[in-house]
């Protein structure tokens, strides 16, 4: 099998405004950031949608140079999925206040026969059936990592159900696993989706860091305090990625590696933070990771 990550997802325009200011048309997108997190640790292959006009070449050759393969990027007639969003300024809430889907709303995701024995699969939050879609064309001894969202629960439930069935991490927020099971207690909802067939779940708490569950007990990966926070957004989706990044790296997924992928991602997920779009997610270098990483293992050791 390949030594790649397969990235299955949005690739987007973002407008953000936050305390920090505003900017628009930012290179943006689950896959997008996913990707350029992950490529800190492995190379990834990238199965997304643009505008066959609107797409500047300046961000194939940002994602190129990281290592992204971009054979699966399609390029489409229409417009670049587009969205707009403005953050309080505590970051406690985002206002979306535009969402143009564009060629996004039809994507179908054209996976090339190079990508189709990767050792490691991470669907983006996309809908279940396309999900379903990319899981009949990869290797059935891929290792599936699953994001969703609310809007997947609320109107494709079962659909879902079967994806996640055939996921071996699921990674969510607190909010959506609530809704997922309608069990408020973080713990217990990560034994009823648990139940459901992955192997580990993920259960984000944003600040308040993230959860790990399986037969081997629970994880908290604690978040990193930063001293600014200029645009969260993405933050999540580098998360994921820097998490499915290192597990590649490492080899055979285990409960020791996705406890060190939570926090490598959780170390990439704070520079996402620290600036607009994802200019601080793929400038990160490999040196600044790690010191990130040797924070948060300090913040959970007990040793001086």
């Amino acid at each position: 099998m390949s030594d790649a990550l397969l990235v299955v997802g949005s690739v987007a325009f973002d407008s953000v405004q936050s305390r920090a200011g505003s900017r628009d048309e930012l290179l943006g997108g689950a896959a997008t950031y996913i990707g350029l997190a992950a490529s800190h640790f492995c190379p990834v292959q990238l199965v997304a949608v643009v505008g066959e006009n609107d797409f500047p070449q300046q961000y194939e050759t940002l994602l190129s140079s990281r290592g992204v393969d971009l054979a699966g990027l399609e390029k489409a007639p229409g417009r670049t999925f587009r969205w707009a969003g403005r953050y309080a300024d505590d970051f406690s809430t985002r206002e979306t206040l535009d969402t143009q889907l564009g060629v996004f709303a039809d994507f179908a995701p054209k996976i090339p026969a190079a990508f189709r024995d990767a050792k490691m699969l991470l669907l983006g939050n996309i809908n279940p059936s396309v999900q379903r879609d990319v899981l009949d064309a990869v290797s059935p001894d891929c290792f599936v990592i699953t994001d969703t969202m609310n809007l997947w629960i609320e109107i494709a439930l079962a659909e879902l159900k079967a994806v996640i069935a055939r996921t071996s991490l699921l990674v969510i927020n607190d909010e959506e696993s609530l809704l997922l099971t309608g069990e408020p207690q973080v713990a217990v909802a990560a034994q009823k989706i648990r139940a459901m067939g992955p192997s580990w779940v993920i259960i984000k708490r944003g600040e308040h860091g993230a959860w790990l569950f399986g037969d081997e007990g629970i994880f908290l990966a604690p978040p990193l305090p930063l001293e600014e926070v200029v645009d969260p957004t993405g933050a999540g989706d580098s998360f994921a990625g820097g998490l499915a990044g290192f597990l590649c790296q490492s080899g055979a997924p285990s409960w020791p590696a996705v406890k060190q992928g939570m926090l490598y991602g959780t170390a990439i997920a704070s520079g996402t933070c620290e600036a607009f779009g994802t200019e601080k997610t793929a400038s990160l270098t490999r040196d600044d990771i790690d010191a990130r990483y040797r924070r948060l293992r300090q913040l959970v050791s007990l040793d001086d």
